[in-house]
């Protein structure tokens, strides 16, 4: 059995624009039990999907250089598939530490797929952008890759999170609109290209079609932060996990009923610097 008993405690500070990097959480509480975890949540910019490039690329930097240099982590990990896909590389130019992302699992999808049609449920933004069409290019060139963008289910997986019901109904219709595109009876393998995703895989699992394989990145995750780990021995420390967000949330009291569950006991806000208060 997989307990991470052989690692260190470290600090490791979990950043998304929301709560979907609560998935990562809850692989990296199942495999690596004695890890620090603090959790960053962008809340004051969600959803990133609507917001461009060049001022996300500057947002995330500046945000996560000022929570490295607070919070002092020995790891950071980018729970969210558009800020690993465009910042990346920026942030591991300016952090002296591990940075592990989150990126959509087509590398994955392509090793497993027995149909060689696979398909891919991300945001919008995700969907669009040329790092998708590259990642199709140099690991799964020999399938067909069928993509679509949802604009609601991020929304939908955070109400799940908070434990609100969701209607069948409209995880069914951003399935149709991904099953139903021309050769979408052939897929075989799903790979969700957003972190958010996650808290509705049961809901993906029961309404998609038979015989489909859902690929879940966030055990991915937690297995490399576990290997970067090992690289070295690292501090513990004796403070609770802190969850901070750039602006208050709407429905404070389900939040933290919610975030208790994966062990953290109050949330506070996290003053995003002020654009040009850290250069990029």
């Amino acid at each position: 059995m997989d307990t991470g008993a052989s690692v260190p405690a470290g600090r490791s500070l979990v950043f998304d624009s929301g709560i979907g990097g609560m998935g990562v959480v809850q692989a990296l509480r199942d495999l690596l039990p004695a890890l620090h975890i603090d959790y960053l949540a962008d809340t004051a910019l969600f959803p990133y999907g609507e917001q461009p490039d060049d001022l996300l690329t500057s947002r995330i930097v500046s945000l996560l250089v000022a929570a490295c240099e607070r919070l002092q982590p020995d790891v950071l990990v980018i729970a969210c598939n558009t800020a690993s896909t465009i910042a990346l590389p920026a942030l591991r130019q300016r952090l002296n530490i591990p940075v592990v992302g989150c990126v959509p699992p087509i590398r994955w999808a392509g090793r497993v797929s027995k149909s060689r049609v696979i398909g891919l449920l991300s945001t919008s933004a995700t969907a669009r952008r040329p790092y998708i069409l590259q990642l199709h290019r140099d690991f799964a060139p020999d399938c067909r890759l069928i993509t679509h963008g949802a604009r609601r289910l991020a929304d939908l997986a955070e109400r799940a999170f908070l434990g609100e019901a969701i209607a069948d109904s409209d995880v069914q219709y951003e399935l149709t609109c991904l099953f139903n595109q021309p050769h979408g009876g052939e897929i075989d393998t799903v790979g969700l290209g957003c972190t958010h995703y996650t808290f509705l895989m049961d809901a993906f699992e029961r309404l998609s079609p038979p015989g489909i394989t859902w690929l879940d990145p966030a055990p991915a995750v937690a297995r490399q932060v576990r290997t970067v780990l090992q690289d070295g021995p690292c501090p513990s420390t004796s403070r609770p996990g802190r969850l901070l967000m750039t602006c208050a949330p709407q429905d404070a009291a389900r939040l933290e009923a919610a975030a208790q569950r994966l062990g953290f006991s109050q949330w506070d806000v996290f003053a995003a610097p002020a654009p040009g208060m850290v250069e990029a």
